[in-house]
């Protein structure tokens, strides 16, 4: 910052040392002029002729009036000129920084209106109207993701309830057949009871998915750190999600060449890990293995999720972590969910300090999870 101001600082500079010079050239003219120069004898007159019709002063009085005031003390007469004139260099100066001041004020107030035009500074300020401008862009983005966000929230509770309503009446209409038919043969009736139970299922997910969206927007992340053995914790995740691997095929193995301790909130980073195996085994291809490998570099750790899928297009990778984006656009499918996982996970893991990142290439997913190791 003091470099930027020093381009501000030396205009200013020369511009006073200008007002200076031109006020030192204006009192000597005045001394040459007025007091030892061409029109000090009319200014004596002028003098003399004020005290004989104004004072009533007769001729000598009055020019021994002059020669005291002016004549005998021209050196203070200059010093209270100069003071006067530093006053008015001091005045001017004041000008110029206020009116620096302004422009910035006009620029800030055009960032709290949201106004769409740019900012312009004079060129010694090109350094803050670039900043201004950034911050002006900073905030024009974060209020058009808030806005696509919010968007997507209320277009996801539409398809929500829309999507409630299905397993909602087919469960109502097989108990209703189930109370109207006492004598049901029991292989019917089972079977309407696991059709029942199967919606119910789904409804339930359904109603966790709006209590998810109400805990995000309500939620502020606190962590409660501890020393947390990684490899213990990665190999747990695999052993939890093999009976849902299991079902497509799929296995998950952790491979990590050494023992990882690192300081985070072990079950909230459990849950980023949790939101990121999940995503890996709804995308990748069935009978296919999921690589989850963690290693130490430079104080971080480096956990990385590999898994074998459809490639997913670029534009889609950058909006992965914002809330309410769903990679998957079908609602009504078993592994639509409420577009807040790896959101979460994302902020969860800044909270640690840290950053969450995924690349897509040649029908490979990589997420990859940097945690400080004492963060």
């Amino acid at each position: 910052m003091k470099n930027e101001f020093g381009r501000l600082k030396r205009k200013i500079l020369l511009q006073i040392i200008v007002i200076l010079v031109m006020a030192i050239i204006i009192g000597y003219l005045i001394n040459i002029v007025l007091l030892d120069g061409i029109l000090q004898a009319p200014f004596a007159d002028s003098f003399i002729a004020f005290c004989e019709n104004v004072l009533q002063l007769d001729y000598y009085a009055a020019q021994n009036a002059y020669n005291i005031l002016f004549r005998q003390n021209k050196p203070l007469w200059l010093a209270v000129g100069f003071i006067i004139l530093l006053l008015v260099i001091f005045y001017i100066a004041l000008s110029r920084f206020t009116r620096y001041f302004n422009q910035i004020s006009t620029g800030i107030t055009m960032l709290s209106d949201e106004s769409d035009k740019e900012i312009y500074l004079p060129a010694e300020l090109d350094f803050l109207e670039k900043k201004l401008n950034g911050v002006k862009n900073k905030l024009e983005k974060r209020a058009k993701d808030a806005q696509e966000a919010e968007q997507r929230k209320n277009d996801l509770v539409v398809y929500l309830a829309h999507d409630i309503k299905t397993p909602l009446t087919s469960i109502i209409g097989y108990l209703s057949l189930l109370d109207e038919a006492k004598d049901m043969p029991v292989e019917q009736k089972e079977k309407y009871v696991k059709i029942t139970l199967d919606k119910s299922y789904r409804l339930e997910q359904l109603i966790n998915e709006f209590f998810e969206i109400t805990r995000f927007n309500l939620q502020s992340i606190i962590l409660e750190k501890d020393i947390i053995p990684l490899n213990y914790m990665l190999m747990q995740l695999a052993d939890e999600f093999y009976p849902l691997l299991s079902l497509k095929g799929q296995k998950a193995i952790v491979n990590i060449d050494e023992e990882i301790n690192i300081y985070a909130d072990g079950n909230k980073l459990a849950r980023v890990f949790n939101n990121i195996l999940k995503n890996a085994s709804a995308y990748s291809d069935s009978n296919s293995t999921i690589e989850i490998n963690a290693k130490l570099e430079n104080n971080q750790t480096f956990i990385t999720f590999t898994n074998k899928g459809k490639t997913i297009p670029t534009e889609k990778l950058q909006m992965i972590f914002e809330k309410f984006y769903r990679l998957d656009s079908a609602r009504s499918t078993q592994t639509g969910g409420a577009g807040l996982g790896l959101a979460i996970s994302n902020e969860i893991v800044q909270a640690h300090g840290g950053t969450i990142t995924a690349t897509s290439k040649d029908e490979k997913t990589v997420f990859t999870v940097i945690i400080p190791t004492n963060s």
